[in-house]
């Protein structure tokens, strides 16, 4: 086997023999095909693999170094998992090459990360971060390359055929977070980037108000990229104290800038009634709680939603065990981080992949091939099984490919995180009942 791609229109092929992905398709995606109709065809070998025992090329990228969110945690963990994987003699054999890209927060280098995962012959782009699907993902649609373990930032990632999600992303958080809030806040307030991204997650957290009987939140927009959030705090405040019968919740989802909004908030809080503080991974996480105070930081009592286990669960020691021998002393790596947890189950998918692929050709088409062939995949307790069927239970209010609507309940308690709640707690009727339109 050479590898060499077969040149076909994989797309059009999924539209004409799956009608219901058609509706679900990105508008990029529906470009892509209808040049494919028209003889455009997929560049040959664009997104070859290997044969029976040759290296297999993936990419991971994420944002570093920008004013806004920053994820170096995760392409680091990725060339950290290749060293690993290599030293204990590849997957099935084969030498995993692991090609990292710097997405900028930025629309152009999103496009520019997936043109090169095209160019450099990747078979996945495994375990990333990005806001702007809209840049990278017809490209990899174009080409055929399947998105493994995204962080679930954008919706469309939750839409796109060549999308395989491992957890649900911003809507099972903020449905999750919703939800538990209605049983104990009075107001409640939402500061989240003003941003396209931004603008998805107020529908998100009402869904799980509604679901418990309560009012819709107040949606506070703010910079995603600014020092200080003096004014944004007084607002949240005000909104969330309104009602002085019931205690009101303050919930900040601005990511690498909830610490800044969150020193803001303290030094506001002084002047209003009390309020509670809720958040979700990603916008907070250990190292943010111990940098901001611990027991006596902002964030003691706020309950915080995530997707797997806390990071003190022992499901964890593989992964940590990968970074102990791979990246001791490399700071960019926080065990803690979701997005550097997210990396290890997309790797972990990505490896059952190979796997059951035997001594047959790794291409991007025998990859996605795998996983829309209906394989099940396990991830030692930190997911569900997982497996992508394209019109799946959340496909009728836009989440086709959300197969894991597991939340994680936490708190912070004595300055550490820690859970709130034995086990997962699936909001899939909380979103299927939602009005998201």
């Amino acid at each position: 086997m050479t590898g060499r791609r077969r040149i076909r229109s994989i797309l059009l092929h999924r539209l004409l023999h799956r009608p219901v992905r058609a509706r679900a398709l990105t508008t990029g995606a529906l470009v892509a095909c209808a040049s494919l109709a028209a003889g455009c065809g997929i560049v040959p070998g664009a997104t070859g693999g290997s044969g029976d025992d040759g290296p297999i090329t993936v990419m991971t990228w994420a944002p570093q170094d920008t004013k806004a969110t920053n994820k170096p945690g995760m392409p680091a963990f990725a060339e950290a998992y290749a060293r690993w994987i290599n030293s204990q003699g590849g997957i099935n054999g084969r030498r995993l090459t692991v090609l990292t890209c710097n997405d900028k927060n930025d629309t152009v280098a999103a496009a520019r990360c997936a043109r090169r995962a095209v160019q450099e012959n990747a078979v996945a782009v495994v375990g990333s971060y990005s806001q702007y699907a809209d840049s990278f993902m017809p490209t990899l649609e174009g080409a055929g390359i399947p998105y493994i373990g995204g962080y679930g930032i954008t919706n469309n990632e939750f839409t796109s055929p060549l999308s395989y999600p491992v957890n649900g992303g911003q809507p099972v958080l903020l449905a999750g977070l919703g939800r538990t809030l209605a049983d104990g806040c009075g107001p409640v307030t939402l500061i989240r980037p003003d941003t396209i991204v931004g603008d998805q997650l107020p529908p998100l957290l009402d869904s799980g108000l509604a679901a418990g009987g309560h009012a819709r939140s107040g949606d506070q927009r703010a910079a995603e990229d600014a020092t200080s959030y003096e004014n944004q705090a007084r607002q949240a405040l005000e909104r969330a104290t309104a009602d002085t019968a019931e205690r009101g919740c303050v919930v900040p989802a601005l990511g690498d800038r909830t610490g800044t909004f969150m020193d803001s908030f303290r030094r506001a809080r002084a002047d209003y009634p009390e309020v509670r503080t809720a958040t979700v991974l990603g916008s907070v996480d250990q190292s943010t709680i111990d940098a901001s105070g611990g027991a006596s930081g902002p964030y003691e009592g706020a309950y915080v939603t995530g997707w797997y286990p806390s990071a003190s669960d022992p499901l964890w020691d593989p992964m940590k065990k990968v970074i102990k021998k791979e990246a001791f002393g490399d700071n960019r790596i926080d065990a803690a981080d979701a997005g550097v947890q997210t990396t290890w189950i997309a790797y972990t998918v990505f490896k059952q992949v190979v796997e059951s692929l035997g001594d047959g050709e790794v291409s991007a088409d025998t990859v996605s091939g795998a996983l829309d062939g209906g394989l099940k995949v396990t991830t030692g307790g930190l997911t569900p099984t997982l497996r992508w069927n394209f019109q799946d239970e959340l496909a009728a209010v836009g989440f086709p490919r959300l197969v894991n609507a597991n939340v994680t309940l936490q708190v912070v308690q004595d300055g550490r995180l820690v859970a709130a709640r034995k086990g997962f707690t699936d909001v899939t009727k909380t979103l299927r009942d939602a009005d998201l339109g």
